[in-house]
């Protein structure tokens, strides 16, 4: 039997107070993970309510397949089809999208998904290990620049390029890297500095997982597949760890606040008022300092919500 891995849910009250708008409504979790948010998400929901949730891990399938609740339905799949899989099933509008972006705990924990580098394991990196490829494969065929680019814009990473360098070199003398200690040890030889407190490897571990999972994409497509799938007054909830993804949600939910005006128009010359913008910024929440004693892990954590204005959407 594989060992059980603990999975302490970030900001877990604040994220369901801030996505549950009415109990009778439906809801989307767009990663379930090991179900803290969904799990006091249906606790809260009326006979009424419903939940979906979706995730690209067969484990947090498996997991949330134990879930006996007829309002209740799980999506082998990542929250970027959350349209379609609406579609399917006859949802036209949801009152709330929850998305906890990064990888769980018991990810990160299990040497065999080799998202880190504190467990020596095979290089793989893939959310659904079933499908695509993976970082060992990736860096087995991918040249210097490519590798470098992929490390520098996905890790911000300043030494990208001696990283990239030295894995070249080693996969040229016929040791590519295909476990977890094994990449760690190339990068921590190539890296010269780094902050205090920091492991050499973070920036580079971050940035092929993050690649190699095509998640700021994802994240692009989810945010775009919410924002048309919400009802008036119903919340986007965002949990991000790192720059990248809050840079994003912070952009997304900025852009969408403001008003559109076409050049020329009259809201643009001042002729008629200017229309509602598609969504509101409600709060940005960070953990408790509770809760970051409690779990080390929830420390770079933001919470980004806002909520859909009334204004239709162009074209729908």
């Amino acid at each position: 039997m594989p060992p059980v891995h603990e999975h302490r849910t970030v900001l877990l009250h604040e994220a369901v107070q801030a996505v549950l708008t009415t109990p009778d409504g439906t809801y989307i979790d767009g990663t379930y993970g090991r179900g803290g948010h969904s799990r006091l998400l249906l606790s809260r929901l009326s006979p009424q309510g419903r939940l979906l949730v979706f995730d690209k891990d067969p484990e947090a399938v498996a997991d949330a397949a134990r879930v006996q609740d007829p309002r209740f339905a799980i999506e082998h799949a990542g929250f970027a089809t959350m349209a379609q899989a609406c579609a399917r099933r006859g949802i036209d509008r949801v009152h709330g999208v929850l998305l906890d972006l990064g990888v769980s705990s018991p990810q990160i924990d299990n040497p065999e998904r080799g998202f880190s580098f504190r467990h020596d394991g095979p290089l793989d990196m893939r959310m659904d290990p079933s499908r695509g490829e993976s970082a060992a494969e990736f860096l087995a065929r991918a040249d210097e620049k490519r590798i470098a680019e992929v490390i520098r814009h996905y890790g911000e990473e300043r030494f990208a390029l001696p990283i990239a360098k030295a894995l070249v070199a080693r996969r040229s003398s016929g040791r590519p890297v295909r476990t977890t200690a094994e990449l760690a040890d190339v990068v921590a030889r190539a890296v010269k500095t780094r902050e205090p407190g920091q492991d050499p490897a973070t920036r580079t571990f971050q940035a092929l997982r993050i690649f190699v999972n095509a998640e700021l994409e994802e994240l692009e497509q989810g945010l775009s597949a919410a924002l048309s799938l919400l009802a008036p007054g119903g919340r986007l909830a965002v949990i991000s760890f790192h720059s990248l993804e809050d840079r994003r949600v912070k952009q997304f939910i900025a852009g969408h606040s403001r008003a559109e005006v076409k050049r020329g128009s009259p809201q643009a010359l001042g002729l008629a008022p200017l229309p509602e913008p598609l969504l509101k910024a409600v709060a940005r929440i960070r953990p408790s300092p509770a809760e970051v004693a409690a779990n080390p892990r929830s420390r770079s954590a933001i919470l980004r919500v806002a909520e859909r204005t009334a204004v239709a959407l162009e074209g729908a």
